[in-house]
Formats: C-alpha cells, sequence, structure tokens
C-alpha cells in the first residue's frame, strides 16, 4: 500500500508546472500594477508608509511601551481571564494605549483614517458610506444655531448676530463658521474630525488618549492646506482648522463651557465609567450644546448565558481594547444621568439600506424574504467576513487567509522589517474583526447606537 503523493512532479510535469507558477505570480505583479495605476487605492503607496511607520514604533513613538513586544505583552496581560473587568476598568488608560499603540498602524494601512463602520447603501463606495455616516451624525449637532449665538467678534450675542444692529439682515453679517468650536471625543487619527471640518466649516478639536494618534492626526492636518485659516492672527483665528491633543476624556484638559457642539464616534466604548465620561462632555459645552455619538453596545438579543454570545463579547473586547461592553440600555440612561437632555435615540444597523434586511424589523438576515428585498446595501460587518477573493481585505479572514497573514508577518519580523510583536497584534485584531462580524450576523451587537442629547439652557 503507498500513501498520497506529495513530492514535487518531475520530468514533463514539473516543466508544465513551472509556466503556471510564472503565470500566477505574473497575474498577482499585474492585477496589483493595475489597481496603482488605474484606481485611487495606491496599495503599493499604503504598503510602504505601513513598513515605514511600523519601522518608527521601534524609535520612541509607543505610548504604552519601549516596543511593540512588550506593548502587546502588557495589553495581553489586561485580557488574560485571570484579569477582572475591575482591574481594566482600573487600568483602562494603559489598556487603551496598549491597545492604540498596536492598532493604529493597522487600521490605517488596512481601513483608512476613519476607525468605524457605516452600512452601505447600493451603488455607494465604502469611501462614500464612510462620509455618509460622519456626516449624517455632523447634521444633528445644529451648527446653524450655534453659530446664531455667536457675533462677528466672536463674543455671545443671545441669537442676534444675523441683523447686527440692524432692522433687516444684510450679507455678510454673520460671522465665519470658523468660529463655531466643535469637540470630537476620541478622534483617532482625525479622519472624520477632518471630514466634518471641510463639511461644516466648523473649528474642530480633536481629543485622543494615545500620542502617537496625536502626532499622526496632527502631521494630516497640517499636511492639508484646506484647513489653513487665511489671515488667521488679523482675524483672530488659530492658524489650522482642525487639530488633535492629548488628553484623557474622563479627565478632559478644557475648561467648561468652551465648546459650542460635541461628537463621539464609536470612542466611548473605552470608557471605564460611562456616567463619568457623559458628564466631562457635558461639563466642556455650552448651555444649549448638543452632543450626538455612534455607541458600541450589546443589544437586547444579547443572552448572558448563551456561551456563543458570551465568548463572542470577549473576542471583541480583546480584539478592540475594551474593559466591558455597555448595553443600549445602559448608555442612555447614563446620558441622562450625565444633565443631557434626550433628543434622540436608535439602533442606526437596523436602518433602511437596501441591504439583506428583514423587510420589517431591518435587521440582518439571509431569509428568503431578506435576499428578495436585498437591493445591493451591504451591512457594515461585511468588511469583516471571510472571503475568497484575495484582492479585498476579507482574504484574511478566510482559514487560508488566517494563516497566510500570520507567517508573513512572522517572516517579516525575522527580516527585521516589522518589530517583533506585529503578529501577535495581528492576530488579536483578526480574532476581534470575527467577533465583530459575528455578532453583527446574529444581532446582539451593534456599533453604532445613535443617540443626541442637549445641555440644558439653564446650565
Amino acid at each position: 500500500m503507498t500513501g498520497p503523493r506529495f513530492a514535487a512532479p518531475s520530468g514533463r510535469e514539473g516543466d508544465s508546472l513551472l509556466p503556471s507558477l510564472f503565470l500566477s505570480a505574473a497575474t498577482v505583479v499585474g492585477t496589483t500594477l493595475v489597481v496603482q495605476f488605474a484606481t485611487p487605492a495606491d496599495p503599493c503607496g499604503k504598503s510602504l508608509r505601513f513598513l515605514k511607520q511600523l519601522g518608527r514604533q521601534e524609535k520612541g513613538n509607543l505610548t504604552s511601551a519601549s516596543d511593540v513586544e512588550s506593548s502587546v505583552g502588557e495589553y495581553e496581560r489586561l485580557h488574560a481571564n485571570s484579569t477582572s473587568v475591575d482591574e481594566r476598568n482600573s487600568n483602562y488608560t494603559n489598556l487603551v494605549n496598549s491597545y492604540y499603540d498596536l492598532a493604529t498602524l493597522f487600521y490605517e494601512w488596512g481601513w483608512g483614517a476613519s476607525f468605524h463602520f457605516s452600512n452601505r447603501h447600493p451603488h455607494e463606495s465604502f469611501d462614500e458610506a464612510t462620509r455618509r455616516h460622519e456626516f449624517y451624525l455632523a447634521s444633528k449637532l445644529n451648527l446653524s444655531g450655534a453659530l446664531g449665538k455667536i457675533g462677528v467678534d466672536g463674543k455671545a450675542t443671545n441669537g442676534h448676530a444675523a441683523s447686527n444692529g440692524h432692522s433687516e439682515p444684510r450679507e455678510g453679517s454673520t460671522p465665519s463658521m470658523a468660529r463655531v468650536k466643535v469637540l470630537d471625543v476620541g478622534c483617532g487619527i482625525g479622519g472624520p474630525m477632518r471630514n466634518i471640518c471641510k463639511f461644516t466649516g466648523a473649528d474642530v478639536t480633536g481629543l485622543t488618549l494615545n500620542q502617537y494618534q496625536v502626532d499622526r492626526g496632527n502631521e494630516l492636518c497640517k499636511a492639508d492646506p484646506h484647513f489653513a485659516n487665511p489671515n488667521a492672527a488679523a482675524n483672530g483665528l488659530p492658524e489650522v482648522r482642525c487639530r488633535s491633543v492629548q488628553g484623557d476624556f474622563m479627565q478632559q484638559p478644557f475648561d467648561d463651557s468652551t465648546f459650542d457642539a460635541a461628537y463621539a464616534i464609536e470612542a466611548t466604548c473605552h470608557a471605564p465609567d460611562r456616567v463619568g465620561c457623559y458628564a466631562q462632555i457635558y461639563r466642556t459645552l455650552k448651555p444649549g450644546a448638543i452632543f450626538a455619538c455612534y455607541e458600541w453596545c450589546l443589544t437586547d438579543k444579547y443572552d448572558p448565558e448563551n456561551e456563543e454570545h458570551v465568548r463572542i463579547k470577549k473576542q471583541i473586547e480583546e480584539g478592540d481594547g475594551l474593559p466591558d461592553i455597555a448595553s443600549t440600555h445602559h448608555c442612555l440612561a447614563a446620558l441622562q444621568k450625565a444633565g443631557f437632555e434626550i433628543l434622540e435615540e436608535r439602533d442606526l444597523v437596523n436602518d433602511e439600506y437596501g441591504g439583506w434586511q428583514d423587510p420589517t424589523t431591518g435587521a440582518y438576515s439571509t431569509a428568503k424574504e431578506a435576499r428578495a428585498h436585498h437591493r445591493g446595501g451591504k451591512p457594515w460587518m461585511l468588511p469583516l467576513m471571510p472571503s475568497w477573493n484575495p484582492l479585498t481585505q476579507r482574504f484574511q479572514f478566510n482559514w487560508f487567509g488566517l494563516r497566510l497573514t500570520k507567517y508573513s508577518l512572522k517572516v517579516m519580523e525575522f527580516l527585521r522589517l516589522a518589530p517583533a510583536g506585529t503578529s501577535r497584534t495581528q492576530i488579536l485584531l483578526q480574532s476581534g474583526g470575527m467577533g465583530l462580524a459575528r455578532g453583527g450576523e446574529l444581532g446582539i451587537f451593534t456599533p453604532m447606537y445613535l443617540m443626541v442629547g442637549r445641555v440644558p439652557l439653564d446650565k
């Protein structure tokens, strides 16, 4: 009895294999070149920037540790089963800094500058969906109302700026939108901040705990001339209309009543105490100002007695730097307890987007009725679901892609093209991605629970 033949073919069989290998390699190279020169994707440029920034991480650019491997070790310790939720909450600054020291480069390389999810409408690109999701949140901030309370010189006018002392309005009598000050709570490297600044014209300050993200965000802000304020000194405005600031959103480094509006996009989920976090936002906002956010939450479908649900929750926490995941009920109650008047709340996951949705509830479904409802829309978790298309990032989530990514990064570590610990970082992120995808499929998790609150006028 002979065993299976795994030996390399010889003779003519081997000769016939070589053209196939060359053809496959040529196809990969050719496809990469087409994508590089015929689309705005720029895979070669992104990969080169990624490798360059990986090298910089070993040269004093980490917030949480001296090198990547030590940062991974601290992060894994905080998320070990022997570490309680209370300890993770008390050490949330180390947890978040360790996570974003490790994850930021991978996010920017594979996702872009906006670290958040969005459903995609039919015929909508990934980038278009990302911006629409951000602009929708910005539309909730009532920035025109905030502008109406600001005089041309930046002083409060109680809503009479437009008249400027005249019975009839005059063209050019309203102040510049650049005088409206908006806070981005948990800004990452500032992708949403820059998009919202362009969309509204407001002055936006981003707050993030991680110094690496501050440096990278400000680098990107200063590199774009769009954000420069012309005649800034003469007009009493900062030179750049948006910037990142290092700070803890549990102890914000701003005076009371500084901002005209604030928003958070999938960021305050890192807070160890939602009431404390929202109370800090409340403190820095002016009376009548609006705070709008997208929260990461467990839904009513989550069952703490279900082993799969508990495993998914743990995967998301470990893969995304969370001390714990709160429910939608908990977050809404916390916002009200912090002092906000609740104006609007709902789970945007179930909004109509023409995808695989239950026609009645809007929930993700693969049932016959949902397939009939599908018009080309895509659910938020689709980029995290496995695919065998090698030209998409979804390829890394199939069994072969998981191994290929892991061992490719190990080879890069061995060749010193990537710091030691890079492959362990990617494994953590992939595990979190798979937890998010499955949580979205089951409907037990949402990354876009919308809450809109207003500071009372008699604050």
